[in-house]
């Protein structure tokens, strides 16, 4: 799930509109005792902005291959 959100938002997201949604999906991590939010948007919101950081974003891209090797995608 983790790796086709952030392929998603890699591909389809342009470069503000991302920091944005991240920005978005740690404050949904952070209300995340309630049913639709969870505490597992708080690490995919900083990735999402990480994304958008230069000096951060191979690691992001190393995560995403981690990520995509664990689901057999």
């Amino acid at each position: 799930m983790s790796y086709r959100i952030l392929k998603w938002g890699h591909d389809h997201v342009p470069f503000g509109i991302r920091s944005l949604v991240g920005v978005l999906f740690m404050v949904g991590g952070v209300f995340g005792f309630f049913p639709l939010l969870g505490f597992w948007m708080f690490p995919l919101g900083v990735a999402l902005v990480a994304l958008d950081i230069p000096w951060t974003r191979h690691k992001i891209h190393d995560w995403m291959a981690v990520l995509k090797a664990k689901s057999g995608s």
